[in-house]
């Protein structure tokens, strides 16, 4: 199975104590997650931790799809992962890390994934949306937190047998 990694990093404005709450509140993942996708948290337990289960409902390119996410690694306030249990990927793996810099936080999404027929449909459109997405993503982050830095999803996707 080929998988393919995308990494973001962003800096905010404000110190770690303040920043990761806010990520640690599944809720929040409906605000920073385009209006296009239409997403939607069905879950009803949200309180992170290892081991939490969060399902989801999202349309993309107009498709329905259900998603379910575990809370693998939870080790608050530097970092989590989540990682696909039912979706539209073959492998979703995403680990979410914040490094404080003074009163500024850095947070790094390092995102492992492989598709159904990845040789084509992941450069035609999977690659694409990805980084629609987490562009979209930071520009949020950035209006709630303030930005210093906000820079752009990797261009090339790394590629592992």
């Amino acid at each position: 199975m080929k998988t393919y990694q995308l990494q973001v990093e962003q800096t905010v404005s404000r110190p770690l104590p303040e920043v990761f709450p806010f990520f640690a509140d599944a809720r929040n993942l409906e605000r920073i997650t385009p209006p296009w996708l239409h997403f939607s948290i069905l879950s009803t337990d949200l309180e992170m931790r290892a081991g939490l289960r969060i399902d989801y409902q999202l349309k993309l390119h107009g498709f329905p799809l259900r998603w379910q996410s575990e809370i693998t690694v939870w080790e608050p306030p530097h970092r989590f992962v989540d990682e696909q249990r039912r979706g539209p990927y073959r492998l979703w793996r995403h680990e979410h890390r914040f490094y404080a810099e003074g009163t500024s936080t850095r947070l790094v999404d390092e995102v492992t994934y492989a598709v159904w027929g990845g040789w084509l449909l992941h450069p035609l459109w999977v690659r694409r949306d990805l980084e629609k997405i987490f562009s979209y993503r930071q520009q949020i982050i950035a209006q709630i937190f303030g930005s210093s830095s906000l820079p752009m999803p990797d261009e090339q996707a790394e590629q592992r047998a």
